[in-house]
Parts: structure tokens; sequence; C-alpha cells
């Protein structure tokens, strides 16, 4: 068995403007209603990119940041779902099966608790697993720091692979 961990945090884009279209708040694939998204290159899914460091952690593949660099014009906007698929299939090629990822989104607002079964069933999808096999919680920093004060959102991952022929 490997285990890894992954983080990721983005603060939020500035508030939608008269007229505009903000961004989009995207976790777990999910768009969750809100007045603002959280700022990235990509769509800026923390819940994917923590779940693709974890993964790519355990495998001993390195990070997100190695395979989708963040300068590269090929991920701007890119779906984080996607990226985080591609980056399963080179753990897939190294020899490893996924077993478990255990995801906590640490988030004044909005609350997310209504949006957690849909959440793991999409990273689950990405990771060709069962829903089972991902378990998403929601908490608040309780008012405290830069999560408290509704600048962003942060995200931790642990994921558990097993190794072919173990």
């Amino acid at each position: 068995m490997r285990v890894g961990i992954g983080y990721d945090s983005h603060a939020f884009a500035p508030k939608n403007q008269k007229g505009k279209k903000g961004r989009k708040l995207i976790l777990g694939g999910v768009e969750i209603p809100h007045d603002r998204g959280l700022q990235g290159h990509s769509d800026a899914d923390a819940v994917a990119h923590a779940v693709t460091d974890a993964l790519l952690g355990a495998a001993g593949l390195g990070d997100i940041g190695r395979i989708f660099p963040n300068d590269d014009p090929r991920w701007k906007d890119a779906d984080s779902v996607q990226l985080l698929n591609q980056a399963f299939l080179k753990v897939v090629e190294a020899g490893f099966q996924f077993v478990h990822a255990d995801v906590t989104i640490i988030a004044e607002r909005p609350k997310l608790g209504p949006h957690v079964d849909a959440m793991e069933a999409k990273i689950a999808e990405a990771v060709l697993a069962g829903p089972a096999h991902v378990s998403i919680k929601a908490k608040t920093n309780e008012g405290m720091g830069w999560i408290g004060r509704g600048e962003g959102i942060a995200v931790f991952a642990v994921a558990t692979l097993a190794q072919h022929g173990d």
C-alpha cells in the first residue's frame, strides 16, 4: 500500500461586475452556486488539484505542476477533473491501483454539504472507481484567518494506492 497527501488552495476571483459574467466556482467537478469562482490558470478546482497531488505523491510521480504547468497555455481554463483522470492514468501505467481518497474542503462560504455526493461521484468517475471509494467532507475555519475572512478555499486530500502484484 502507498499513501499520498495533496494540498491546494486558491483565492476567490474578484466579484462579478454589472453586466460581466464572473468565474464559476468549480469544486470536485461540480459547479457550485456562488458569487465568485476561484482564481487559477485552469478552472481552479482545488478539490481535483489536491486529489491529483495525493495520487501522484502516492505513486512517487511528483505533483500536478510537473505534468500540467501553470505557465503552459494548453492548460488555461482546463477542466481539472479531466486533468485528474490523465494523471490517474499515469499512476495506473506506473503499476498502481486506486483504493481510496479522503478529502477535506475548508471554506467559510458557500455551504458545500448539499454538493458533497455529486463531488464524490465526479472524482470517483475520474479515477474509475465507485463513489464509496471517495470521501469528501466540508468544514469551515470558524472565522479564522484568510479562509475565515472568505478570501478563498483550501483542500487537503489523502489517497491510498495498492501496487499491482501486492
